[in-house]
């Protein structure tokens, strides 16, 4: 209704007004924008206060919370895209590449069976894999460490094979984890404060370790309160849901083996590695597997062994071994260690620590002792190559006392600091000044997710995943005691960067998303990936990276993808039909910037006998 006191000229003069005031604000910030894309002004504080006005905190249509309930709702344009339908429900911890039956058709020897063996183009399942019945958000950390739903892994051989051992317990509707180990009957924290009388684990000289055949990882799970992340690995077999348990209290790991293949990491990475009654058979191959820890143990790293055959004269009867083939098989171990450069510093009881050498011209080996040196270029190169019976060169030196391949910082200070590999020149083509722009730019990238999603420091996301990880640098940004990040290095980038990563005190993996990833279903909380779907366009099916992704995911996890806004467009239409809710957003820098970021939600929903229930 008009004013009383204004006339219809007034009042079309004002509406004339508004008109002309919006276009002209709307022209404002266009050529503002603009400006600041081309670099010619200082548009930085303008945009900022422009940005507080504007920005919301998070968004209005996705709801980040658990709740477990509510249907999927699909726009009428989106009712046309491809639906996938649930898998069956026997697929609920369906991990493609470590398949019990198609393991089964591989040979035994070294452990080969074990090994990734995806399957082929035409088997690949194009449904989604469901939860089990019953199935609840994990509990947050640090209660996860100690408690997980029996719903989420409904299963009970490991609390009767491990009884003795404090492995897991089934107490009512949950298991607990008394935090025990076959080699660590008091405790976990009783079995790292003996390693920390030898091993500097509390000053942050030791960030990195590595976990061979880590059961449920209860050696990892009690490192973190002391600011080392473990990345653990043990393979899928009889002794079910070992990694499964491990993910699920919130711990780092993958299935994984130490069989034919090298492992995928590169190589200085673990500041720490070590065996605990893992049952690899070190001396076996002429050593290779002792080979291959040397070649991801960092120079100046700890291997500890704690287990057959260390402490043999006590419990030679118990292993049901001779006491001539324990002894002999201590005497290789110590003269492998020799070989490679580990000066034992600590046997007593069930544990044995050697060091690694810092560089090559400190090490001091018997002229008896034959070495081959690899021959490999690239030692870091190491996607489905063989395991060979060699040993990684030291890199080069200028003294003694020069740590090979260069000193690092004390955590935290090397997750900010200049990495070796690149104040040194190891990674062609990477400067100081764009590790430090990149340092810059993921700040702020996370900044602006913090607001898309004020959860993202609150500890919901415990298990989180960056799938083109770059220089690990939007893990640097969101490092918390609260959540990991597992950093995937793709095999397909330009610049291999995951040694980098390992030198910030950070974990990851190398992979190649055209297969899927060495890990259970719903192990995951959030994923994040920037350019992914770029890098890997005319290389393997979206479809399948997609399916992927929602396997490894928790219902009601998370997403953030960064990508053109084509390449978007064409994933938010194939997600609409994978029960996921979408929300594309701006890049910070407004919408002139084709890059544009993609937020969604997978909803919640559980398998059930052949029925599916949200």
């Amino acid at each position: 209704m008009m004013a009383p006191n204004m006339s219809p000229t007034d009042h079309r003069t004002r509406s004339s007004m508004s008109i002309i005031i919006v276009i002209g604000l709307c022209c404002f910030f266009y050529v503002l924008g603009a400006w600041q894309r081309s670099g010619i002004g200082r548009g930085d504080s303008i945009a900022l206060m422009v940005t507080k006005e504007t920005d919301c905190t998070t968004l209005p249509n996705l709801n980040f919370e658990t709740h477990h309930s509510g249907g999927v709702s699909l726009e009428p344009s989106e009712l046309k895209v491809k639906v996938f339908e649930p898998c069956d429900v026997h697929y609920t911890d369906y991990s493609p590449c470590q398949d019990q039956n198609r393991a089964m058709k591989f040979p035994r020897e070294n452990m080969a069976y074990r090994e990734r063996h995806c399957p082929p183009g035409n088997e690949k399942l194009h449904c989604l894999i469901p939860a089990p019945e019953g199935y609840v958000t994990p509990f947050p950390w640090p209660k996860s460490r100690d408690y997980v739903p029996y719903a989420n892994v409904p299963y009970k051989s490991l609390t009767i094979e491990k009884a003795v051992q404090n492995w897991v317990q089934l107490e009512g509707d949950v298991f607990k984890f008394p935090g025990g180990g076959t080699m660590f009957p008091q405790g976990a924290d009783a079995y790292i404060d003996e390693l920390a009388s030898v091993i500097p684990i509390a000053d942050g000289t030791v960030r990195t370790a590595l976990d061979t055949g880590c059961g449920v990882a209860s050696w990892g799970a009690y490192l973190l309160k002391r600011n080392v992340l473990a990345m653990s690995f043990a393979p899928r077999d009889s002794h079910e849901a070992q990694v499964q348990f491990a993910l699920e209290r919130g711990v780092p790991a993958v299935i994984g083996v130490l069989g034919t293949i090298k492992l995928p990491y590169p190589s200085r990475a673990f500041d720490m590695a070590q065996c605990s009654r893992c049952l690899i058979p070190w001396t076996s191959n002429d050593g290779m597997y002792m080979m291959e820890v040397d070649r991801v143990l960092r120079p100046g790293g700890y291997w500890i062994l704690s287990g057959p055959p260390i402490n043999w004269k006590t419990y030679y009867k118990t292993w049901k071994r001779s006491r001539d083939e324990l002894k002999e098989e201590q005497s290789r171990i110590e003269e492998l260690a020799e070989m490679l450069c580990w000066e034992k510093k600590y046997e007593k009881g069930d544990i044995a620590i050697w060091k690694k050498e810092v560089n090559a011209d400190a090490c001091h080996r018997r002229k008896d002792l034959s070495v081959r040196t690899c021959k490999t270029a690239n030692s870091d190169d190491v996607w489905y190559k063989k395991m060979e019976v060699c040993i990684t060169p030291f890199p080069a030196v200028n003294n003694q006392d020069e740590v090979a391949g260069g000193q690092l910082k004390r955590f935290p200070d090397r997750l900010s600091a200049v990495p070796p590999r690149i104040a040194g020149g190891y990674v062609p083509g990477v400067t100081k000044q764009a590790y430090e722009e990149d340092k810059t730019l993921w700040k702020k990238h996370v900044n602006a997710y913090k607001k898309m999603n004020n959860l993202i420091s609150s500890g919901r996301y415990r298990n989180i995943m960056d799938m083109n990880a770059g220089f690990g640098s939007f893990a640097a940004a969101i490092e918390s005691p609260k959540s990991w990040v597992m950093n995937v290095v793709p095999t397909i980038s330009e610049i291999d960067t995951l040694g980098i990563i390992y030198e910030r005190g950070l974990i990851g993996i190398y992979h190649d998303w055209c297969e899927a990833f060495s890990t259970y279903p719903r192990t995951y909380d959030l994923i994040h990936a920037s350019g992914l779907f770029s890098l890997y366009k005319n290389k393997c099916e979206m479809e399948d990276i997609l399916l992927e992704m929602d396997r490894i995911l928790r219902p009601e996890g998370s997403v953030i993808l960064r990508d053109d806004v084509d390449v978007l467009n064409k994933v938010k239409k194939m997600v609409s039909g994978m029960r996921w809710k979408t929300k594309m957003l701006d890049h910070e820098d407004g919408p002139l910037v084709p890059e544009k970021i993609l937020i969604t939600v997978k909803q919640y929903w559980v398998g059930n006998g052949g029925n599916y229930t949200s």
